[in-house]
């Protein structure tokens, strides 16, 4: 008895983790005040805009886990897309996107 106890609350706790979201997954205010959404999409994390002027626009597709992210992000005031990153730490995530590696802007979003 004592026995099957521990094997079920071992199993539990085994089946919990492996549904645990990763830490970039969530709403996230941006820069300019607007609400980001990080959700799983296929295989990558889809970071789409959720208010403001480009709501419904998706921005970045990022693969990665823990706390760094790496794919793509769109600036969408001029349409081009980057290479980028994401690194979350807390309750902030550093956005990041580079043209060559070289030129690269970022921005802090906060948790909401």
């Amino acid at each position: 008895m004592i026995r099957a106890t521990i094997l079920a609350a071992a199993l539990l706790m085994s089946t919990s983790a492996a549904f645990a979201e990763e830490p970039i997954v969530g709403n996230w205010k941006t820069l300019d005040g607007d609400t980001a959404v990080i959700a799983p999409c296929a295989d990558s994390y889809c970071v789409t805009l959720k208010t403001g002027k480009y709501a419904g626009r998706q921005i970045g597709k990022m693969q990665g886990k823990g706390s760094s992210y790496t794919g793509e992000l769109t600036d969408p005031s001029e349409d081009k897309t980057y290479s980028g990153s994401g690194t979350v730490s807390g309750n902030s995530v550093r956005m990041k996107g580079c043209v060559l590696k070289v030129f690269c802007k970022s921005q802090t979003w906060t948790r909401l």
